[in-house]
């Protein structure tokens, strides 16, 4: 069987005990970075297994291989460096191709910085969309919000910390001033998260410089969640 395991986004302390037992008893772990994955695995005292980077350009290579592995009974483990694989991750082909081909599969749940961004935002969480990386290019990137500029769902999206000033500024240009969330470094040491109108996080965080992992958080459209002066003005 193929198992898909969410792996800590950050403190290595919310790994659960299934995931452990999961990592420990794999023959075959297919995962992003390997170093990565054997510095959880050595910290959790599991005897290195064999290891296969599964990443963007050789997902089919490899995912071709694991399947083989699994259909001999091998146990095998499909992991990213943080959080689920599969989500905004290549990992989805490969449990796309098991599910294709009837090969059993099953997901060892945990950690994930979308659900943690969204409850740490303070915004709305009755519903929400998810859309993983935005686009690189300023003109996409504008459309790429606008495509939710009518939308009440709360927008959760992840982005580089060289690119988020950016990405603040076709927000607040394509969606209005709303209320939003900057969310870096989730569960680590050094968590922080900014929120505040688009406006003003555009200005707090113009030419600042950023380290580690950030998830954007940004409300829906409703009139609760706009600076006052710009829904009077609507």
């Amino acid at each position: 069987m193929l198992h898909v395991v969410a792996t800590p986004i950050g403190n290595l302390g919310d790994i659960s005990q299934r995931a452990i037992d999961t990592l420990r008893n794999a023959s075959l772990i297919a995962c992003e970075d390997t170093r990565r994955t054997w510095t959880l695995l050595s910290h959790l005292g599991i005897p290195r297994p064999e290891m296969v980077s599964y990443r963007q350009g050789n997902e089919e290579r490899v995912a071709r291989a694991v399947i083989a592995a699994v259909k001999e009974g091998r146990e095998a483990a499909l992991c990213s460096d943080g959080g689920y694989p599969g989500i905004s991750d290549p990992g989805y082909r490969l449990i796309r191709e098991c599910a294709k081909e009837g090969v059993a599969y099953d997901v060892v749940p945990g950690a994930s910085a979308v659900g943690v961004a969204l409850l740490m935002s303070g915004l709305s969480t009755s519903s929400f969309s998810f859309r993983g990386f935005p686009p690189r290019g300023p003109g996409a990137l504008r459309n790429w919000f606008a495509e939710d500029a009518a939308s009440e769902h709360t927008l959760v999206c992840y982005e580089s910390p060289y690119r988020i000033a950016a990405t603040l500024e076709a927000a607040f240009d394509a969606l209005g001033d709303r209320e939003a969330a900057v969310c870096i470094e989730l569960t680590k040491l050094h968590e922080r998260v900014s929120r505040g109108y688009l406006s003003d996080l555009a200005k707090e965080f113009a030419g600042a410089k950023v380290k580690g992992e950030v998830a954007l958080v940004i409300a829906g459209a409703n009139p609760k969640f706009r600076r006052r002066e710009e829904t009077k003005d609507a």
